[in-house]
């Protein structure tokens, strides 16, 4: 389909005027095409072709608007680092529209009236970032938002006492929807009504199967528990850190949504902080579950205007149990083994595999793909000879071998196994650093090669292999601004 061809579908306006913004987006100077994603193209119906004229350049960067398109920021509240913030919302993200029910919105298109004295900006860096790691996650299956394009510009601005040009990514999501939208209506003069609507909203996005159902708003609410659940089990089975969970950064419709300081773990560390803001550690892999039990509470005192709140804090008692039972079968596949044959999911092997993985400074994901590609315990040097120190994952080693034993299980059975839950690929801080420097002396390669190795990362990319070895250690665990 033609640029000019996609049918945009604008569905918010009948909201609130006093809840969005109509507005303009203002064009970055000179821009240029950094990377378009074949996959995302495909989800909307666009020829790929579209993607290499001027016409779409022009759209990215708000200069072109598509018909049917009236571009709108949205107002949403929050919980920032556990602190209320009454009003938020999109200080440098314009909605698009929705095509084929994924909603575009263009990051860095410039100030809207959240912007709270925010330049509007994106800056290449923490575009390029989101840009490869949203596909990299939907490769490894995590739920989360796609991205379609990133371009660079001639435009700059300060981030950190340096300049750095400015760069739009277009993101696409089933919604833009945020725990702290809730929040926000719920503090508005008219709040039950306008939860009412929202609530609508959301149910025809992302739960259109309760749109007839009764004590829909409950359901709507459960379903949010059970995908986020599925999404926390997720991200911590893959190392992956958020930085960032606030709730206004939380969706609606149970996906990752708003990368800044995020991190795949280099070297497992259970309390590992990936944003060099949290200095309490609020946001650390090991608190991850909790904090999204956190959200999902302050989202339940939201609803009480529609729901019944006593039976939404009633089903959050599943929460921390879905999750641990969806993390302990893909812990296991990550383990080539057979969840149903154990009765506590080898909950102690996985424990102390853990333990071991920290005591030893090992790769986290590293280990896992070495572990796939094991032949025999009678060699274990393959795999332990990546650690710093041996000794924990030999003592470790020789768990996994009773449990093998008494599962029966071959290696044969384990590769097949571990081949779908191991990729080679993890994309790594250190990678896309590798990429930011050469884009921003003009060279957008290693950008494409970068996504075409997230979005394969099970293939072998031979000409990458160094990116499927350990993290150098003076590039492990490095904590990131909300800025980068």
């Amino acid at each position: 389909m033609k640029l000019n061809d996609l049918k945009v579908d604008m569905d918010y306006f009948h909201m609130d005027g006093n809840l969005y913004q109509k507005l303009e987006a203002t064009p970055l100077k000179n821009p240029k095409l950094v990377s378009y994603n074949k996959q995302a193209c495909d989800l909307i119906g666009l020829d790929y072709s579209e993607c290499e004229t001027n016409e779409f350049l022009e759209f990215i960067n708000g200069s072109k608007v598509l018909k049917n398109s009236k571009p709108f920021s949205m107002v949403y509240a929050g919980h920032q680092f556990g602190y209320f913030v009454p009003q938020l919302g999109d200080g440098r993200a314009i909605n698009l529209g929705c095509v084929n029910k994924w909603h575009l919105q263009t990051k860095g298109s410039g100030a809207t009236k959240y912007s709270r004295r925010g330049d509007g900006r994106a800056v290449l860096r923490s575009s390029i970032r989101e840009y490869i790691m949203s596909e990299a996650m939907h490769s490894l299956g995590i739920p989360t938002t796609r991205a379609l394009a990133i371009i660079d510009s001639d435009t700059f601005a300060h981030r950190e006492w340096e300049k750095e040009s400015c760069s739009i990514v277009l993101r696409m999501s089933p919604s833009w929807i945020r725990i702290g939208t809730f929040e926000f209506f719920a503090n508005t003069s008219n709040a039950k009504e306008n939860l009412t609507k929202l609530a609508d909203y959301v149910i025809e996005e992302s739960y259109s199967h309760l749109k007839d159902e009764e004590k829909k708003y409950e359901k709507m609410f459960y379903s949010l528990v059970d995908k986020t659940a599925l999404m926390l089990a997720k991200w911590q089975v893959y190392g992956f850190m958020h930085g960032v969970m606030n709730t206004d950064n939380f969706s609606m419709a149970g996906v990752t949504i708003d990368y800044g300081p995020f991190a795949f773990m280099d070297y497992f560390d259970k309390n590992c902080i990936c944003n060099h803001t949290d200095s309490e550690g609020r946001y650390s892999y090991n608190n991850q579950p909790y904090v999204a039990r956190w959200n999902l509470m302050v989202l339940a005192h939201s609803l009480k205007e529609i729901c019944d709140e006593n039976k939404l804090l009633e089903y959050m008692q599943t929460f921390l149990p879905q999750h641990e039972n969806i993390y302990l079968q893909d812990m296991n596949k990550r383990l080539g083994l057979d969840a149903s044959k154990s009765g506590n999911s080898n909950l102690d092997l996985i424990v102390e595999l853990l333990g071991a993985l920290e005591s030893s400074k090992m790769d986290y994901n590293v280990f896992f793909y070495g572990l796939t590609n094991l032949d025999s315990f009678e060699d274990l040097s393959s795999v332990i000879n990546l650690a710093v120190f041996r000794t924990p994952l030999e003592d470790w080693f020789e768990s996994y071998k009773k449990v093998c034993e008494k599962e029966k299980s071959s290696f044969e059975n384990r590769k097949e196994i571990m081949k779908k839950a191991n990729p080679k690929y993890i994309i790594k801080n250190y990678m896309l650093q590798d990429a930011i420097e050469l884009a921003h002396s003009g060279d957008y390669t290693l950008v494409n090669d970068l996504l075409d190795i997230a979005q394969n990362p099970f293939d072998e990319h031979k000409k990458f292999d160094k990116y499927s070895k350990p993290t150098p250690m003076k590039f492990a665990n490095i904590k990131l601004s909300c800025s980068s």
